[in-house]
Formats: structure tokens, sequence, C-alpha cells
């Protein structure tokens, strides 16, 4: 009988270290509603293999782009819920949800995607959002400088707005309003058309639109707004239970892995605005530059926009104004 018990207890030991190793892998899902051959879908891939990459395989994530697992506008609460258990979104899509970092994307004279990304996750830091305790946050990252985008009439002063309907919505909306001319508010896979048919003369939008959505074939000018420049934020997040479920070692590697990427979607942004105006310019667009002097005159115009969010804010307990001045020391 003696010579069965040391073969017996190897095989017990070998089914207990490969029962203990299954149950240590992860598997997750990733939602995103970039489709598949976005710069901003490919990073997220990147992400997902870092993160098995640097886990040695304990955790590995199905991605599921093109708004196929929730839909944009949908997919923080599908988080929360544990429909997907990772999410990519823009915060602006659920309106008034994120008061706090809804100060980001304000007309505050964006340059470049890395500032803005880097200011939005240094609202994150300084001021611990109460408004995203449902999930564990990853990371955000924000698009270049939104800019005026015409056809037909160059806008080279507030008064050659008056009187033009520009696409736009959310802030963007509220800065053409400011700036006096009307805003329309369609979404971005509405605007080739609306443009191509004349329903708008313009778009208030970044650079990387012109080609990622060949808007650039359809607009003639494009107005170095910069002092008036506002961003969109976009969020990565967690459910909250599958990330406490994470060892520490497995979250520390992740945090590391945020950092990092957090750089890198804001530099892709950026370098899609470079292809964006270069495909504009291909197109026979004009690009039309602003003196200091009618910068400064957009600038007063759109601080409307500024004083009415932290107004708005202010009925939520929360100091809008200290959230404003942290970004304007940032720029």
């Amino acid at each position: 009988m003696k010579r069965f018990t040391i073969p017996a207890l190897l095989v017990f030991c070998f089914s207990a270290f490969f029962t203990m190793n299954a149950a240590a892998k992860t598997t997750l899902t990733y939602s995103n509603f970039f489709p598949p051959t976005h710069i901003q879908s490919q990073l997220a891939e990147q992400w997902i293999k870092e993160v098995q990459k640097r886990t040695n395989g304990e955790i590995s994530i199905n991605y599921f782009p093109a708004s196929t697992l929730t839909q944009a506008p949908q997919t923080y609460d599908g988080v929360v819920q544990g429909i997907a258990d990772i999410g990519m979104t823009v915060l602006a899509y659920s309106r008034g949800r994120f008061p706090v970092a809804a100060a980001i994307d304000l007309p505050m004279g964006y340059s470049s995607g890395v500032q803005a990304t880097n200011i939005a996750n240094g609202v994150l830091e300084n001021f611990d959002p109460e408004e995203f305790k449902d999930t564990e946050l990853m990371f955000l990252h924000a698009h270049g400088p939104g800019l005026l985008h015409t056809r037909d009439k160059a806008v080279h002063n507030l008064d050659d707005l008056k009187g033009l309907k520009i696409r736009s919505t959310g802030t963007s909306g509220r800065l053409v309003a400011a700036l006096g001319a009307s805003p329309v508010g369609k979404s971005m896979g509405e605007t080739y058309q609306m443009l191509q048919k004349g329903v708008v003369d313009g778009s208030m939008h970044p650079m990387e639109t012109n080609k990622g959505w060949k808007v650039g074939e359809v607009v003639d000018y494009m107005t170095e707004n910069f002092s008036t420049a506002y961003t969109t934020t976009f969020a990565v997040f967690m459910n909250k239970s599958k990330w406490n479920n994470l060892s520490a070692d497995q979250q520390k590697t992740i945090k590391e892995i945020n950092a990092e990427f957090a750089l890198k979607h804001g530099q892709a942004w950026d370098e899609s605005d470079e292809e964006g105006l270069e495909f504009f310019k291909s197109k026979g667009g004009e690009v039309i530059s602003q003196s200091d002097a009618e910068a400064i005159k957009w600038a007063k115009q759109a601080e409307s926009v500024v004083d009415e969010y932290i107004k708005t804010v202010a009925e939520k307990d929360i100091d809008g104004k200290a959230v404003v001045d942290y970004i304007k020391a940032n720029l």
C-alpha cells in the first residue's frame, strides 16, 4: 500500500496547485464606444495587453469596442451595475452627474491634448471628486483644442459669427451661444451631412475630427480661436467590486499602467490633431489666425460660460471657482 501513497499525494498536490491557479485568474470585460480602427480604441487594447502582460496572465480582459457591450451614454452606469467590468466614455454624456469634472471641458483656452489630459488628472488628484466614488477611476484623458470650423464664410471676428448656425453640443454649444452664433445640438455622426447640405454653417470640434470624421472635406475655414478653446473629457473606470477583488499587487500594477497610458492617450490626441490639420489643408482648407486683441474679445465673451458653471455647481455645494482657478493656474 505504501507504493501508492506518494504518487497519490503528488496527484493531490498537483490537482490542488492547478485548482488554486485557476481560481486566482480573473477575467474581465472592457466596453468602449470608439470603433476598433480609432487610435483611442487601439490604445485601450494596448492597455489591456499591458495589464495581462504585467500581471503574468493573472488578469485577462475581453474587449468590446464600438458600443457592442454598452452604448456610450450608458457605459458609466453599465460599469456600476456590472454589465461591463471596465469602460471608457465621455463624461459629458451623463450631463450633470460629474459637476467637478465638468469644469475641465470649459472654454479655458487649451492648446494641446497632453495639456488638457494633465489638467484633467490634476483635477482628479487635487479635488478627489465624490462623484466618482461608485467606481474605481483608472484615469482621465482629453482631446486637443476645440476650434471653430466654417463653410463658405471665413470668421475673423465676432461680427462674422452673427447669424451663423454652428453644430455644437454641451460646453461647445454654450460657447457658441456666448460668442453670438446659434448652436445646433447634433452628434458628430450627423455633422458631415449637415455641413454638406448647408443645414449648418459650421462646427465646433478639435482638428482631429477633420480627418477622423472626414469633416475636413466639407468645411472651408478654421478659425484659430485658441483663447476660447474647450476640450472634452474621457474617463476609464472599473467596477468597484471587481477592483476590490484584485490583489494589492495587481492594483499597484494597474495604477502604474494607468499613469503611463493617460499620457499616451493625450499624446495620441495631439498626433491626431496634426493629421487632422494636414487633411484639412490638403482639401483646400484655409486657417484664419486671430490677433491678440480679437482673442481677448472672444475670451471675454466666453467668461459667461465659466460664470454659469460656477453658479450652477454652487447649488450642489461645490466650489466651482476653486476648480476653475486650479485649471487656469495650470494652463
